[in-house]
């Protein structure tokens, strides 16, 4: 195993850091990773930490849609039997043992063509949070060169959380060409060498794992062309990554990933398609794998030559030594990657991010 694979590799930040403010997020993680993340996130602090459903309140306050009865009767979102029933683990924006809420659909006699859904908010906050991290570069509190991050989730994501499935067809447009707009808004208003986007892939790979609903047929050619038009939408001067995610609701995934395997098709599938560089992979890697099975597939992959990846390998529970371990087991299989955790870290204590930091500059 090559020596350089350990030593120090390359961080990347996924996405929410549990935090107080854009400004805390900035600064801590300067202090304690200076240059080794080449792209800060603003942390995707207070209600944003909530992921996918903070963007929920497009449809609430639309008068076109109403809170599904049939769900809201159970009092909780439909989940899929592997999933089981999710609660929220609680933090400032959900209380703890939280259900997610019921999904919503179109009132009666409403057409698709009627629906208006307002600005979902994602390009406000990231030229507000872009002018802190601008302010922070120029005092010399945040290196030159790094990037302002912006991670976002898919059009997927966000169907899946909020709409009910019979409505998943009509939907689908007009949610993504709002969500595609601000990715131009932020290219409007953040220069675009300074900017890199994330999409945040859960969904997707939940559809291409079986667990979740898809409406459309060949599912795995379906995923394959959403994410294209996602991918495809981020200008070519705007670094681009993808998170290959299996959840983080309540600390736990909505299925345990057997390996690596599908991980690697869907890149693979996926930058076989895309003419605009991808500049960073990242996948997760559960806690208790250290066995050679679960990236074994990782020979398989086909990466481009400015493609960097970034596995899932740190947790705060087992720190240093316990990703040390997965990072030598990952090294039998490919020859150069840098580390993350599974994904964001929105979610836990502001009192245990110090510590989580301090891992990653350990490595």
């Amino acid at each position: 195993m090559p020596a350089e694979v350990l030593a120090h590799p390359e961080l990347l930040l996924v996405g929410s850091v549990g935090l107080q403010s854009a400004e805390d997020v900035f600064r801590a993680v300067s202090a304690k990773l200076g240059d080794r993340v080449k792209r800060i996130p603003d942390g995707e602090t207070g209600p944003r930490s909530l992921w996918v459903f903070w963007p929920r309140r497009v449809l609430e306050r639309n008068a076109a849609f109403e809170i599904d009865p049939d769900e809201a009767a159970h009092g909780m979102r439909a989940t899929s039997e592997v999933e089981g029933v999710r609660r929220w683990i609680g933090n400032e924006a959900a209380k703890q043992g939280e259900p997610p809420p019921p999904r919503m659909r179109l009132r009666a006699g409403v057409e698709a063509s009627q629906i208006e859904l307002g600005p979902l908010g994602y390009a406000d906050v990231a030229a507000e949070s872009y002018a802190i991290f601008r302010r922070l570069r120029d005092e010399g509190v945040i290196p030159r060169g790094v990037k302002f991050q912006v991670s976002l989730p898919t059009t997927a994501a966000f169907l899946n959380a909020h709409v009910v499935y019979s409505q998943h067809a009509v939907i689908e447009p007009i949610y993504r060409a709002r969500l595609l707009d601000e990715i131009d808004q932020m290219a409007k208003a953040i220069p675009l060498p300074d900017l890199a986007v994330q999409w945040d892939v859960s969904t997707e790979m939940a559809q291409w794992e079986g667990v979740r609903h898809a409406y459309f047929g060949d599912v795995q050619n379906g995923v394959i062309d959403r994410l294209t038009v996602h991918c495809s939408a981020v200008p070519g001067e705007v670094e681009l990554g993808i998170h290959l995610c299996y959840g983080d609701y309540g600390h736990r995934h909505w299925k345990e990933p057997a390996t690596t395997a599908n991980m690697v098709a869907v890149y693979n599938a996926l930058s076989a398609r895309v003419t605009r560089p991808i500049n960073w992979l990242h996948m997760p890697v559960p806690r208790s794998r250290r066995d050679d099975a679960y990236y074994a597939p990782l020979r398989d992959l086909r990466l481009r030559q400015h493609t960097k990846l970034y596995l899932g390998l740190i947790h705060l529970s087992d720190g240093v030594e316990g990703t040390r371990r997965r990072m030598s087991t990952a090294a039998k299989f490919v020859s150069d990657f840098g580390a993350a955790t599974e994904c964001g870290f929105g979610r836990r204590p502001p009192d245990s991010i110090a510590d989580l930091l301090a891992i990653h500059a350990a490595l």
